[in-house]
């Protein structure tokens, strides 16, 4: 399992290099109080980069938080001896 998590990684980090390096022309990034100039590679892997952070905390604040909070009562009931209401049908 280690071995194809450093694959991946190994490969992801090649496509970033190839994306970097093909695209070197200089953009302009408007954030409406500043401009960040950077060339397009970056400009593309940042883009990428914050897409994937911002949608694993969507997926964390709506569906992992609450499984979790489930299963601790859950388990909580369960060392309690007592059963959540409808658990027996």
């Amino acid at each position: 399992m280690r071995l194809i998590r450093l694959l991946i990684a190994i490969a992801c980090l090649a496509v970033g290099a190839v994306i970097g390096a093909l695209n070197r022309q200089l953009v302009s990034i408007d954030l409406g109080f500043t401009h960040l100039p950077t060339n397009l590679g970056v400009a593309l892997i940042v883009a990428l980069l914050l897409g994937v952070i911002l949608g694993g905390l969507a997926i964390s604040a709506s569906i992992v938080m609450p499984l979790r909070r489930r299963l601790a009562r859950a388990e909580r009931d369960a060392a309690a001896g007592t059963t959540a209401p409808g658990a027996g049908i």
